[in-house]
This record gives C-alpha cells, structure tokens and sequence, in this order.
C-alpha cells in the first residue's frame, strides 16, 4: 500500500513540477501560445488534405486502368534481313 501512496506523491509532486515550470519558461503568453498553436495545427491539417487529394487521384487512375480492357497484342512479325 505505502508503495502506492509513494507513486501517486511522485506522480501528483511530478506533475506540479512540470506544469510549474512550463508556466515559467513559455516563451510567449497564453494567447500567441495558441494562436501559433492553432496555425501550425491548420497548416498540419491542409497538407495533410492535399496529401490525401493527390494520393486519390493517383489510386483512381490506377483503377481506371485496372478497369479498361485489355486489347490482345497482336505478335509482332520479325523480317530476316
């Protein structure tokens, strides 16, 4: 039991720690934080979404040509020169 009661201390202690000193050391305010936050996520997600469109469009053109039929080939004729 005290073993418990010792990792939930750490635990609690370690997490005071952590949001303490994050608070201290930010770079910018609360605000800029997120709005910079919030842009680079954004962005994130816009290539993300370009990245999906064209691997769309690359998986459908492969479709297609899985899909038209195939013509025969016809065997090429050699000439002996």
């Amino acid at each position: 039991m005290s073993k418990v009661i010792g990792f939930l201390a750490g635990l609690l202690s370690g997490a005071i720690v952590g949001s303490v000193s994050a608070l201290l050391l930010a770079p910018m305010s609360g605000r800029e934080l997120q709005n910079r936050a919030r842009d680079q996520f954004d962005h994130l997600v816009d290539d993300a979404r370009t990245a999906a469109e064209t691997k769309r469009v690359q998986l459908e053109a492969q479709l297609e040509a899985l899909k038209a039929p195939k013509s025969p080939k016809s065997p090429e004729k050699e000439t002996v020169v």
